[in-house]
């Protein structure tokens, strides 16, 4: 499996955990009640994400060149990197077979 590093923006949200987007996955969206766990689900997320683009024939996008935060509309977030190894061959074997 094929390594892939994305940029993950991280926002606090007003249950006191954290909203976690995906820039560069356009809808790729989770959360989790720490950083820690937040990040983990992001990994998650991504890997999914990207599986589901490869079962409909697409192609994973690069990671975001640029990100644009306004601090005006955030009280809290962090932007981080994570590692993902989404399965593509075993989910598009997977569909192959359904």
């Amino acid at each position: 499996m094929k390594s892939l590093t994305y940029t993950v923006v991280l926002e606090r949200n007003e249950d006191c955990g954290y909203t976690v987007t995906v820039p560069a996955l356009r809808g790729c969206v989770t959360q989790g009640g720490t950083i820690a766990e937040a990040l983990a689900r992001a990994k998650e997320a991504i890997e999914c994400h990207i599986e589901g683009l490869a079962l409909i024939g697409k192609r994973a996008p690069g990671d975001a060149k640029v990100v644009r935060l306004d601090p005006a509309e955030l009280s809290e977030a962090f932007v981080s990197k994570v590692v993902a190894q989404p399965d593509v061959r075993a989910a598009k074997a997977g569909a192959r077979a359904a």
